[in-house]
């Protein structure tokens, strides 16, 4: 799951993304609401982490860019405004769930994984190739009935990959669905994951087959 956690307050900001990365989550910081608007232009998100007042601008302004930008994306606020009338007003605009501060790490990951048991508004929630499943909704994968536990970068790459099966994905694609904007790439560091998620489903019997496509990215397909 990719995360974009949008929080004016770094020390509070830092913490989250520490404890949001130990969970296997991808994790995007933005400080404000513009700086939110372009992390929508250029990723697609499962989840935003929203603080309402930010430094230039009302954060539920953001919901119908967010929205535009990832379809189906949950939206969970996070703010001090904590009135009857701030959480209505919070829920009317769109938001999925609304945890005032200050909250417990406990309470906002039961929350997280609340939301994420919801409905997906995407056409189909898992999809099938060959003898892999994959979850939409959760990310969850199963060979033959029996789940594999996939280290989240490959999670990602295979995610990314899935979604656009029999199709060539370009590297730039994966990249921004694997990596947040601050990691650092080595050149061969998406080739790495890719090469050992292949060799993982090759010995759980996937029956689907990762082919490089040179100068271009990668092409997933059942394997024949």
């Amino acid at each position: 799951m990719r995360i974009l956690l949008v929080e004016d307050e770094l020390r509070l900001a830092d913490s989250l993304r520490k404890v949001l990365e130990r969970e296997r989550f991808v994790v995007d910081h933005a400080d404000g609401v513009e700086a939110a608007r372009d992390a929508s232009r250029l990723g697609s998100f499962d989840l935003v982490l929203l603080d309402r007042s930010l430094p230039d601008g009302e954060g539920l302004s953001l919901l119908p860019a967010l929205r535009a930008g990832s379809p189906g994306v949950h939206v969970i606020v996070l703010s001090a405004r904590n009135g009857v009338d701030d959480r209505v007003a919070g829920l009317d605009c769109g938001a999925d769930d609304y945890l005032t501060k200050p909250f417990s790490i406990d309470e906002m990951l039961a929350r997280i994984r609340a939301v994420r048991r919801r409905p997906v508004e995407l056409a189909g929630a898992t999809i099938r190739a060959g003898s892999l499943v994959f979850d939409l909704a959760h990310e969850d994968v199963e060979v033959d009935g029996a789940r594999i536990d996939l280290p989240r970068r490959e999670l990602r790459v295979l995610a990314a990959l899935i979604r656009r099966r029999g199709r060539t994905v370009q590297r730039e694609t994966l990249e921004n669905a694997v990596f947040g904007f601050d990691d650092e790439i080595q050149s061969n560091t998406l080739d790495s994951h890719i090469s050992r998620l292949r060799r993982r489903l090759t010995a759980a019997g996937a029956r689907i087959e990762i082919h490089p496509i040179r100068g271009v990215g990668y092409l997933l397909r059942e394997a024949p």
